[in-house]
């Protein structure tokens, strides 16, 4: 009876070979020998949004505009410095590799801000009468305020909606 398990063992060591075999035929196939990564996105170069339909969609167009922005002041990508802001201690990591200070890091941050404001503007997802005082409080915001508004840029959206209530569509009926 032992021949039989014997045999049933040397079964499965074979097929288990085989169908590795087979999945990295497949792999090599489908194009896997040839795998670049993306290349990260220039973030000086302006990206339309999308049509933003809901709040969710707005915040994060508008984070990444930020973040497209603040990385082209300081010519690094958008994602090596959102991993930057992500802990006060990944942020301090990054100044130090970059050689970049906390006045440096501040305007590029607020400049990226502003560059988000613009780009929602444009885009219709913030109305004119708010965009203009956002852009102000704004360029003088201290740095750990803006980095906050980068990292959840959703509550610029909810204080922009209660300030002006219903009376939005009414004074937009006197912007030229």
């Amino acid at each position: 009876m032992s021949a039989p398990r014997e045999m049933r063992g040397s079964l499965l060591v074979i097929g288990s070979a085989v169908a590795a075999l087979l999945l990295v035929g497949v792999y090599l196939a489908a194009g896997g020998s040839s795998y670049e990564p993306a290349k990260t996105q220039d973030p000086c170069k302006h990206r339309p949004w999308r049509n933003p339909e809901g709040l969710q969609e707005i915040v994060q167009q508008f984070t990444l505009s930020a973040l497209d922005g603040a990385a082209c002041e300081l010519g690094v990508s958008r994602e090596t410095l959102a991993q930057a802001l992500a802990t006060p201690e990944s942020r301090e990591r990054f100044m130090q590799r970059y050689g970049i200070g906390d006045a440096e890091l501040a305007r590029a941050v607020r400049a990226g801000l502003v560059r988000a404001v613009d780009d929602a503007e444009e885009a219709g997802a913030l109305s004119p009468l708010i965009a203009g005082p956002l852009r102000s409080t704004l360029r003088e915001i201290p740095l750990d305020r803006a980095i906050e508004l980068i990292n959840d840029a959703e509550s610029i959206f909810d204080q922009a909606q209660s300030f002006l209530g219903p009376a939005q569509s009414l004074l937009e009926g006197f912007l030229p």
